[in-house]
Parts: structure tokens; sequence; C-alpha cells
């Protein structure tokens, strides 16, 4: 009799992982795409171009948007990413954050 009790709550379990899924493909071709402008600091792949700029790959998408929606809002200041930032829409920095979370990176000890 357990089991009928739990069958609701495994269920929605299974709703909540599908909703959180990785995008799909298409999703993934837009965020990519809305990513390229970024591309030129932080690279396709996450992996920081130039010096100063972080690696984005495999980060947490909730900070991914918190700092883009800072340096939109100037509450965190940056020269380039406030600018980057400027016109980002939401839409935009959902797309953005979700393409550089979305990126899968492995971690070897020294």
């Amino acid at each position: 009799m357990r089991r009928n009790k739990l069958a609701p709550v495994v269920l929605l379990a299974a709703v909540f992982a599908a909703a959180s899924s990785p995008l799909q493909a298409a999703d993934m071709a837009a965020a990519k795409g809305k990513a390229g402008q970024c591309f030129v600091c932080h690279g396709a792949d996450g992996l920081a171009k130039v010096p100063d700029a972080p690696n984005l790959a495999g980060q947490n998408e909730g900070y991914l948007i918190k700092a883009l929606k800072d340096y939109k809002s100037g509450k965190r200041e940056n020269e380039m990413m406030n600018a980057m930032a400027k016109n980002l829409s939401d839409q935009d920095i959902a797309l953005v954050a979700a393409y550089f979370s979305g990126i899968a990176i492995t971690v070897k000890a020294p």
C-alpha cells in the first residue's frame, strides 16, 4: 500500500526532472546564437580567450543570470560587460546563461 502513496511523489519528481532537463537542440542553437557575442572573450567552449575574462563553461545558470542582470542594471561594474549586457532582454540573458551552464566540464586533480 505504501507504493501507491509514493507514486504521485515519484511522478511529480519525474515531471520536475524533465522540466529542468537540458535545452532541446533547437533551443540550444538559439542559445548559442545569442551567446555568440560572448565568444571573443569567453570562447565558444566557455573557456576564456583573454586574460581578464573568466571561464563560463559549466557555471551555475542562476549565477550567470544574476551576474548579467547586475551588469545590465549597473549594480555590478565592468566597462565591457556593462556595455555588452545593456541591450540584452531577460530572454537573451536566459539563453546566454543556459548556453554556458550547459557546457559539460571535467575536472582533474593536479
